[in-house]
């Protein structure tokens, strides 16, 4: 986790929120949103909404009182009990790339479809840094395996890889009550994972103002196993929200909170994020711009949006428009991530790994971004004001002109600061006797797969898991 002991940047005044609030109850009173699960009508019409076929109409009291009622904080367990981590409040927990059908082959400098392999290599990458803290999901999308025990090979993938915090699959009921099964396997019973959150998912609203059948399904499952949950909007300017940033975020918080509300309807006190994976689009070509600067001011702003409603947010992650792990690459991820850090956001997806908007993971990408927020999480990590650091008698001690190189103190302290992972701090020597960033991460990664080691699982848990996915019905 990242701890942030100064305060998270503001980016929007306060009467700015009360608009996007305003605008957002109009927007649900007036238009409404459509649910595609008529239980999910059902119960938000018992609550007292208006239902006109698939759309309902949300009273801002109903909003504001369901709203009221998710926790502000809450912690994630993960089997190994070291791993847990804290969402909310100073905290900014992240998990690697989601999703993507493609892999960067680098030394071709061309994509490939993703397969099983990679999953498992990219989880075992996770698992080795120290700066990733959920594990699991759809990392990258193992487009050889079937469907029906995609997302259960993922899981165990998952679990024997890593023992970190883990995501589930939100892909319809049967999936996410599979992963819910699986975790008993895990956590011992469901008694015991209705008690704590021990898996969480990503609940995605489809812009504009509609739920998808198959994540409404899911939702409902984790909400009444009190399971957490990422509620984001997947909105894109110009063609699924309107095409100002203002306007966008109307809309998007207008989504997030549909589903806020059908959540705590279900089991109030539910853990939700209030979450954005939201991106300008580059009106010339048609295509997201997930690394710009306007795309950062959204992701800003919801956190910014959370604190208000007093919920944990989602937003960013090391975000990337360009094709390879190259200078573009690096320095729009580092300006996403950072001002995600900077602005309080608590929960980052899609933290390492992503090229070519959401669609392509690259190995090498995975290492600079390793780097990237293994360097926000050194700023901010907070500087301590004590006798021992302010070393006023050490400098006393040497004076004018002397140094400190083989002074007791340098010795105590020389390993306090953070080594990076591949970031050259070598001087030049000759030519061709260094590398770049991509060379260095090429060489890091096959280093790590090599000579990585899973950390330790009950081996029953393990023939269990193997047991259930074999048994899994068509």
């Amino acid at each position: 986790m990242i701890y942030r002991e100064f305060q998270p940047l503001n980016y929007l005044k306060q009467e700015e929120l009360e608009k996007i609030h305003l605008g957002a109850m109009a927007v649900l009173e007036g238009d409404g949103v459509e649910y595609f699960s008529p239980e999910a009508r059902k119960i938000l019409s018992k609550a007292g909404a208006k239902v006109q076929g698939d759309n309902v109409f949300l009273p801002r009291e109903l909003v504001m009182e369901q709203v009221a009622q998710a926790p502000s904080e809450f912690t994630l367990q993960a089997r190994n009990p070291e791993n847990n981590v804290r969402i909310g409040g100073n905290t900014t927990v992240t998990a690697p790339g989601y999703g993507s059908p493609y892999v960067m082959n680098y030394l071709q400098n061309k994509r490939r479809i993703s397969n099983y392999r990679d999953y498992i290599a990219f989880t075992k990458l996770c698992g080795n840094s120290d700066n990733f803290d959920v594990a699991g999901g759809v990392l990258v999308e193992p487009n050889d395996l079937p469907d029906r025990i995609r997302h259960a090979k993922m899981f165990q993938a998952a679990v024997k890889h890593t023992d970190k915090c883990l995501m589930g699959s939100s892909m319809g009921d049967r999936k996410a009550s599979e992963c819910l099964e699986m975790a008993e396997i895990i956590f011992s019973s469901r008694d015991e994972i209705q008690t704590k959150p021990v898996l969480i998912t990503l609940i995605n609203t489809q812009s504009p103002l509609q739920f998808d059948r198959r994540m409404i399904e899911a939702l409902m499952v984790y909400a009444r196993n009190s399971q957490p949950l990422l509620i984001s909007a997947l909105a894109m300017t110009g063609t699924t929200s309107p095409v100002t940033l203002p306007g966008s975020l109307v809309q998007q918080t207008a989504e997030i909170l549909s589903g806020i509300v059908l959540a705590q309807l279900i089991n109030p006190g539910t853990p939700v994020i209030f979450g954005s994976s939201s991106s300008i689009v580059d009106l010339r070509t048609g295509d997201l711009a997930i690394g710009s600067p306007e795309s950062t001011k959204m992701f800003c702003a919801i956190a910014q949006m959370a604190r208000f409603y007093g919920l944990p947010s989602r937003g960013g992650g090391a975000l990337t428009d360009s094709l390879s792990p190259d200078a573009q690459s690096g320095y729009e991820s580092m300006m996403v991530a950072m001002n995600c850090v900077l602005c309080g956001v608590n929960f980052i997806l899609h933290s390492a790994g992503m090229l070519e908007n959401y669609m392509t993971m690259s190995y090498e990408k995975f290492i600079i971004d390793d780097e990237i927020i293994g360097l926000a999480r050194e700023f901010a990590r907070p500087m301590v004001f004590d006798e021992e650091n302010l070393a006023v008698d050490v400098i006393l001690r040497h004076g004018s002109g002397g140094h400190y190189v083989g002074d007791s103190h340098t010795f105590e302290h020389m390993k306090e600061t953070r080594i990076p992972i591949i970031s050259s701090r070598e001087r030049y020597t000759a030519p061709g006797d260094f590398s770049d960033a991509a060379q260095k991460a090429h060489q890091y990664v096959a280093s790590v797969l090599q000579d990585y080691q899973d950390p330790p699982l009950d081996e029953k848990i393990e023939q269990e898991l193997s047991r259930y996915i074999d048994n899994m019905s068509e």
